[in-house]
């Protein structure tokens, strides 16, 4: 009887083991391409985890990514669930059968919902001699390809898509739609049904160079066949490799190099299955416009690289990425040229109007162009800004008139033809207009600088002028926009806040400029142009600080220099609500070196016993201490060393020598451990009940000068 149970273990182990490689590829019309990357991540982490989840083991992952398709690879996926021990405990036996012995509804319940019959089930006690209905059991595990239709339809329906789309007549939504699905586990087609395609074993390849259906063996000859049959380079980054590889070698070859941007090489990556470099040259004249104009053309509208020489000058020649190996690449070429050539025509026209008019007659203009309906217009914004700006230039160390010229100005090129037709060049626009009309340079460099950091890792404003209209810009909308309650939701962020905070920050303390941001944010509300703002003043600038500070966090949380910093840590310095930011970082930075040392856990958790209570203390702590009665000989010396730390401690927090003045209060730690282990707080005498509640708020409120140690774990 034996024999037949170690076969029967052998086969389930046999089961388990059985590996296959699993094959999805969805096939689309063409996807976005600056969501192309984002969707193949998406898709690879979503079935990884659901097959993890299911307890399905696999050793890789490989995602591939074309214009059109989406495809998974996983290596050596298991083809079946293992089998599970279950082990239940069900209800007390006395309420689990009737007088009779026969099973109550209780025992017939828990029966059903281990899917066995009642007379299957035993029984057990516990530690105290109860005894239950027991069930212990085996799930057999399921077959990978019976979970594998729900798996990858999951996996596609937790894709990061805005807005999905329905074609046909089908319910079905998706990013684009769908046109072929396969999926094999090993060379053996899964059947399944999604978004009304059934399941296959063909592919496709090149839309033009390949259009026949290329039947896939397996998921190992895939990527092959796809390369060799159907003219696809279907891995991304390979792609994106060789794409790079024929740019800088063409561009070479012009004596050129080419200038190529992450961003352009993941788009035109995204946007071709088999990329081949084509070179096109416009008229050298088109050289006269600004360095920024003509990438811009050539990048951002055309998806094209632009080529300089080693020394950073432009040449005439561009390399567009085409889809198709075509036997005439010169027509290929002509095309691309005569499409850039009235792009080109257009920018030099614009160039040339836009300087007719200083940049300083713009301002009127800046009227009838809205910021906002209930703030204003970009004329309005620009006044408030200049205010600001002013504010902030006395702080920072800039001209208080540069920078208020350079807030007034900082808008003007918004109205300009060229910015209209390439808004991305706003602020780069304004400083080349403000340098034509004979703007002093340090103005002209402010307009440009007042937009950064325009994102993640941008540069910073290089001038005091540069940082004061731009802190003034930044606070100006996060002040306008919270005014109205239209504060960031979610993923939604219209106005940029998030990047408004971020950028503050940035330029805050990598500048180090101690600005009272609480009273910059006050003055900012103030120049809103809405009612009832004095009533709203303080909550609102409340809620932009915590706001900010919240950008702070996060920062801080991600940064590899974290230097064990704490979400705890950040709230007790946010707790004493520093002025500004610099001081914020210095307390900080202080308090994460004292937890870190033995006298911070005891001082922490103290400072909590301390918070607690005076928190359930139904007596107010006297005014002031009264040194005659201090009765017990551990309250003495606690009071003795506070006094005699306390003047050079106020000191240290003055000159915010944060790290100084925590060495002073770990003095104390003795003096507080022997205080709690012999001193009674709740004494039945009121007056040195009083006495004593009084010393322990000023203990609390020396610790509190530079952060609040009760929130501290401990």
């Amino acid at each position: 009887m034996s024999t037949p149970a170690r076969d029967g273990r052998r086969s389930d182990a046999r089961r388990s083991d059985a590996r296959r490689d699993l094959l999805v590829e969805l096939g689309t019309e063409e996807l976005p391409p600056k969501d192309l990357p984002t969707l193949e991540q998406a898709f690879a982490e979503a079935l990884s985890t659901r097959l993890r989840d299911l307890n399905l083991k696999f050793s890789a992952v490989q995602s591939f990514a074309t214009p059109r398709r989406l495809a998974l690879l996983v290596r050596r996926l298991s083809l079946h669930q293992p089998d599970q021990q279950i082990t239940r405990r069900g209800p007390p036996r006395t309420v689990s059968f009737d007088a009779a012995g026969a099973p109550t509804r209780a025992a017939l319940a828990f029966a059903s919902s281990c899917a066995v019959p009642w007379e299957s089930l035993s029984t057990e006690r516990d530690a105290n001699g109860n005894e239950y209905l027991h069930y212990s059991g085996v799930r057999r595990g399921a077959a990978t390809a019976s979970l594998l239709p729900g798996l990858v339809q999951a996996a596609l329906n937790a894709l990061p898509i805005p807005r999905r789309m329905r074609w046909g007549e089908l319910d079905a939504q998706f990013v684009r739609p769908v046109h072929w699905l396969l999926l094999l586990l090993g060379s053996e087609l899964v059947p399944a049904e999604m978004f009304g395609i059934m399941a296959g074993r063909t592919s496709r390849g090149h839309r033009f160079m390949a259009p026949a259906a290329l039947h896939i063996r397996s998921g190992a000859s895939y990527a092959a066949t796809l390369q060799q049959r159907g003219k696809v380079l279907a891995v991304f980054d390979q792609r994106r490799q060789h794409l790079r590889a024929q740019v800088e070698s063409l561009a070479q070859s012009l004596q050129g190099r080419a200038i190529v941007p992450d961003a352009l090489l993941d788009e035109v990556t995204a946007l071709v299955e088999w990329p081949v470099a084509i070179a096109g040259q416009f008229d050298t004249r088109f050289l006269a416009l600004p360095r920024e104009v003509l990438i811009s053309t050539l990048q951002d509208h055309q998806r094209y690289f632009a080529l300089e020489r080693a020394g950073g000058e432009l040449l005439p020649w561009f390399i567009t990425v085409s889809n198709i190996d075509s036997p005439e690449p010169q027509v290929i070429r002509s095309g691309n040229e005569r499409v850039v050539r009235p792009r080109l025509a257009d920018a030099e026209f614009f160039w040339a109007q836009d300087r007719r008019q200083p940049l300083s007659a713009r301002l009127a203009g800046l009227r009838q162009m809205t910021f906002e309906a209930q703030l204003g217009s970009q004329a309005d914004r620009t006044q408030r800004i200049a205010v600001l700006a002013e504010t902030i230039a006395a702080a920072v160390g800039a001209d208080p008139g540069a920078s208020v010229r350079a807030a007034l100005l900082c808008k003007c090129d918004l109205s300009t033809a060229m910015v209209r037709e390439f808004p991305e060049l706003q602020g780069l626009m304004g400083r080349y207009y403000a340098l034509a009309d004979g703007e002093p340079a340090a103005v002209a460099e402010a307009i440009r600088e007042h937009y950064l950091p325009r994102g993640a890792g941008d540069a910073l404003p290089a001038s005091p002028i540069g940082d004061a209209v731009a802190l003034a810009d930044k606070i100006d909308v996060l002040a306008g926009i919270f005014a109205i309650g239209q504060k960031p939701s979610g993923t939604r962020d219209p106005y940029g806040l998030r990047r408004a905070a971020i950028g503050l920050l940035r330029i805050v303390l990598e500048h180090r400029l101690d600005l009272d941001l609480p009273a910059l944010l006050d003055r900012a509300i103030a120049l809103q142009p809405l009612p009832d703002m004095s009533s709203r003043a303080a909550s609102l600038a409340t809620e932009i600080y915590e706001f900010v500070l919240e950008r702070l966090r996060a920062q801080y949380l991600e940064s590899r220099d974290s230097n064990g910093m704490s979400t705890e840590m950040f709230d007790a310095v946010l707790a004493t609500r520093p002025r500004s930011l610099l001081d914020f970082h210095a307390r900080l930075r202080a308090l994460v070196q004292f937890v870190a040392r033995p006298e911070g856990a005891s001082l922490a958790a103290a400072n909590k016993r301390i918070a607690n209570i005076l928190r359930k203390s139904a007596e107010v702590a006297a005014p002031a201490i009264a040194p005659e009665l201090l009765r017990e000989a551990a309250e003495r010396e606690l009071h003795r060393v506070l006094e005699s730390i306390r003047a050079q401690l106020e000191a240290a927090i003055a000159a915010r020598r944060y790290a100084e003045a925590l060495d002073l209060l770990a003095g104390s730690s003795g003096a507080v451990d022997q205080f709690f282990d012999r001193v009674l707080v709740n004494d039945p005498d009121p007056a040195l009940r009083g006495n004593r509640l009084a010393l322990l708020s000023q203990l609390r409120a020396l610790f509190g000068g530079i952060a609040d140690l009760s929130r501290l774990p401990g």
